[in-house]
């Protein structure tokens, strides 16, 4: 039969880039999304992320757009958050390597000098938060009677994060003849109400996201202060565990990824760990799948976007290096093992930061993941100045994204005190035994020292 992606007519630069991405065969959304996309009639998709809905989108986009053009953008993608629009851009990246399309994607939290330098260059795709893509809009940096298509990517997100005003701004300022698609997770009364205002005679689309987490997988979720020792714990995880039979280590970008490969290649040598992302070459990719699925390496490091291709079936256990801000992705993950009725051990390292993506994920699997007590002999190290710093800065935007009105507390004294219950905990502790036994007796596995 070929490969099915053939089937959409996507030209042979967009088939080669989702062969290299290890792309196989369409997801359920981009079987019945792509055919009316493609054929320009607006569409409206309800399927949460995690269904591979961006590709939905994005592939018909390159496709119609085909190859740089001039200097004004042609589409936009209006996403809800900062972490979004950056999965889209990378998701942008992959699938257009071989063309010449330019992608800038805007978002606040950064001073906008370098966004709108990289507008000025000339721009096929803007991926954009509506606050930032106002205020650049306003400033005149944006020609926006060029757009073809647009995209609004988790509508319901959106709405819930009070964005309506903006979104409505810039419906007000873009073509009226232009093809629109709508993304979101759930069909609320006012997802209907705008989808009103901005589709004409839309196709609709749904699909059921699987949120379930496989019975048979263990799960398990460490506390930890900082990045080195992520490192030092795994280090000791597998030292100690005899059963990790094949393993995935998964981590939320291509450097990470390479940091740990790093890590473990001076460890187990070339032949014990393959690594996997989107910036090596096809042939490399297919075989390092290749020797992890014969057992010829034990070790599998990986980001999100690489691993979605790999069906391999006996994984003992998966290491959540980094928490993924994609939260829908932490059930692919878990889901590559305990396939097929056998048993298998999920395991999580959280810093600080990562805290809010580990209650988003327990809200969605509707469930408590068991924290474990960092083993004896895990050197606990101190937390770089830099590192607590950045650390400090993502939980005030994390703040700031719950509740708009938040001002932000980031200055020297609070990134401090977030890093202070990791310092009174340890002080506590007999520092040969970094274990956190005592914590666990003064009621639950808390990281976090007592006292004010």
């Amino acid at each position: 039969m070929g490969q099915p992606f053939e089937e959409f007519k996507f030209n042979r630069q967009i088939l080669n880039a989702i062969a290299d991405a290890g792309y196989t065969e369409p997801t359920p959304i981009q079987q019945k999304a792509m055919p009316p996309i493609l054929n320009g009639q607006d569409v409206m998709g309800i399927a949460q992320t995690g269904t591979g809905k961006t590709a939905a989108y994005v592939l018909p986009l390159l496709m119609k757009l085909k190859y740089a053009q001039g200097e004004n953008p042609r589409a936009l993608i209006v996403s809800p958050t900062r972490e979004l629009a950056m999965q889209i851009e990378e998701n942008i990246k992959t699938f257009a390597v071989n063309t010449d399309l330019r992608v800038v994607v805007l978002y606040g939290g950064l001073g906008p000098k370098t966004q709108i330098e990289q507008i000025n260059k000339g721009v096929d795709i803007i991926v954009a938060t509506p606050g930032r893509f106002l205020d650049i809009y306003l400033a005149g940096h944006i020609v926006t009677k060029t757009l073809q298509v647009l995209v609004l990517d988790e509508a319901d997100k959106m709405m819930d994060m009070g964005f309506m005003p903006q979104v409505n701004r810039i419906l007000e300022v873009v073509p009226v003849k232009r093809q629109n698609l709508l993304f979101s997770a759930t069909m609320s009364d006012k997802v209907h109400q705008l989808s009103a205002n901005f589709l004409e005679f839309p196709t609709v689309i749904e699909v059921t996201p699987q949120a379930t987490t496989a019975e048979t997988v263990d799960q398990q979720l460490y506390h930890v202060p900082n990045i080195k020792t992520k490192i030092n714990l795994l280090k000791v995880l597998l030292d100690r565990d005899d059963d990790i039979k094949k393993l995935i280590v998964f981590c939320k970008t291509r450097a990470a990824a390479e940091d740990v490969y790093k890590f473990l290649e001076r460890k187990y040598g070339e032949e014990g760990v393959k690594v996997l992302h989107a910036n090596k070459g096809q042939n490399t990719r297919i075989n390092s799948i290749n020797s992890f699925k014969n057992d010829e390496v034990k070790i599998l490091v990986a980001t999100d976007v690489a691993s979605r291709g790999i069906d391999v079936s006996d994984v003992s256990h998966v290491i959540n290096f980094d928490v993924p801000v994609v939260i829908e992705d932490y059930v692919h993950r878990i889901g590559r093992t305990g396939r097929a009725f056998n048993s298998g051990v999920a395991i999580t390292f959280a810093i600080p930061s990562e805290e809010y993506y580990i209650n988003k994920i327990q809200k969605l699997i509707r469930q408590t993941i068991p924290v474990h007590d960092i083993p004896e002999g895990v050197f606990i190290e101190e937390t770089p100045y830099a590192e607590r710093q950045e650390q400090a800065k993502e939980i005030d935007l994390q703040k700031r994204k719950e509740d708009p009105d938040f001002k932000g507390a980031f200055h020297e004294k609070k990134s401090l005190s977030q890093v202070r219950k990791f310092e009174a905990n340890k002080a506590k502790k007999n520092p040969n035994h970094p274990s956190n036994k005592k914590a666990t007796k003064n009621g639950g596995p808390k990281r976090s020292g007592r006292k004010r």
